[in-house]
């Protein structure tokens, strides 16, 4: 069977410096690459763990050169050791709930896009 190493996530966003910055801010992410692209419009890949990579474009960007796959944000749950850390320091925070055993919450980025955690086990 195929192995994957890393997964990258695209992400398409109006102001890739908010967002990227609020990753940085709560999530520790480092800046793995900044690419140049047409037009002075440019994409930031951050690091969120070893295997996890988020690559964040602009909408602007993706209307003009890819618009079939502006879309929907995709439902991510993040797993974390830090879970009640993360709740208490995240600005926009829903409730921690039981999901089946499993703790979680949700969030929203400056932009308004919902994501989860859910407590590491």
């Amino acid at each position: 069977g195929v192995t994957m190493q890393k997964m990258l996530i695209m992400l398409y966003v109006d102001d890739v410096d908010l967002v990227v910055k609020f990753w940085q801010d709560y999530f520790d992410a480092k800046i793995e690459t900044v690419t140049s692209l047409p037009d002075d419009f440019k994409s930031v890949v951050l690091t969120v763990s070893p295997s996890i990579e988020l690559g964040f474009f602009p909408k602007a960007f993706i209307a003009k050169y890819s618009p079939e796959v502006l879309g929907s944000t995709p439902s991510l749950l993040l797993f974390s050791d830090q879970f009640k850390a993360l709740h208490a320091k995240l600005p926009t925070v829903g409730e921690i709930v039981d999901n089946n055993g499993t703790l979680t919450f949700n969030f929203a980025d400056p932009e308004g896009n919902y994501f989860a955690v859910a407590q590491a086990e």
